[in-house]
């Protein structure tokens, strides 16, 4: 069609194949729109079109991407609030009966797969490097590997004895994003080998980071849960050896490490143990 939409916080052109989705950067515009910046959804991945009223004089034009179409919005999980959905368009009432238009223009070339999953990935993840900062630590995502490195003031005593983490994509099978904007909010890796012994509760499994006021926002998280999620579906490469440590990190690690074995939350055999590893990590 090669026609283009503008609505509140985005712009949408349409094309034989695709819908080329652009993003506002304005103050108002949602932090998640803006750190997408653009999306290109190829008709091929999306389900169904809708055209329903908004709020206050408005409309909203609406795509439902199939399930497993695009890792975005299989992270999400159905947690976004409606006004940070990427595929909603809202525009004012009077350009009803062109959104209406573009719609019915749209159903005649989606697929009549139904709801069927989609065979793979049909829409871009964010790309990496990623990285977001959770209350207990610090999570990076560099294509092949997600690091977990925590932090002295947050992470707890579990987390700290099994050290910082790396996961390489080929070893996971799966991803749980949990919206920070709701109760205990987490990004917890799922590996491909089973562990009936793992914490039920994210704070203590070493396999996952927590959110907090501040920490872990949606915009900064969902995306790299997102290119998480989309690189073990393609079974990336095993990570690189990590990088050796900074003298100064080791040297902080080594005395938040004794701090925990005085005040008897670490045994003697684990304080041993771990300093060892911090040491030969120099």
């Amino acid at each position: 069609m090669g026609d283009v939409l503008a609505g509140f916080h985005a712009v949408w052109e349409f094309e034989s194949d695709s819908v080329l989705i652009r993003y506002e950067r304005g103050i108002r515009t949602p932090r998640l729109f803006q750190a997408l910046g653009e999306r290109r959804i190829p008709l091929a991945a999306v389900e169904e079109v809708t055209l329903t009223p908004g709020k206050r004089g408005s409309v909203v034009l609406r795509l439902r991407p199939r399930p497993g179409a695009d890792p975005l919005m299989d992270a999400a999980a159905g947690q976004l609030r409606e006004g940070s959905d990427p595929y909603r368009l809202v525009l004012p009432a009077e350009r009803a009966t062109l959104a209406e238009y573009y719609a019915d223009e749209l159903k005649p070339l989606l697929t009549e797969s139904g709801p069927e999953p989609a065979e793979r990935g049909l829409v871009a993840a964010p790309e990496a490097p990623l990285q977001f900062k959770a209350y207990d630590g610090k999570a990076s995502f560099d294509g092949t590997s997600v690091q977990f490195r925590w932090s002295w003031t947050g992470a707890s005593s579990a987390k700290w004895k099994a050290g910082d983490q790396t996961w390489p994509v080929a070893d996971l099978s799966g991803v749980e994003w949990r919206s920070p904007e709701v109760f205990e909010g987490h990004l917890r890796l799922v590996p491909r080998e089973g562990d009936s012994t793992r914490p039920a509760q994210p704070d203590q499994d070493p396999a996952a980071v927590v959110f907090g006021l501040g920490y872990g926002p949606v915009h900064e998280s969902l995306p790299f849960a997102a290119a998480v999620l989309a690189a073990l579906r393609t079974r990336g490469p095993v990570a690189p050896a990590p990088p050796r440590r900074d003298p100064a990190d080791i040297a902080e690690r080594i005395r938040h490490l004794g701090e925990l074995h005085q005040a008897g939350l670490v045994t003697d055999e684990e304080f041993s143990s771990k300093k060892a590893e911090l040491l030969a990590e120099l």
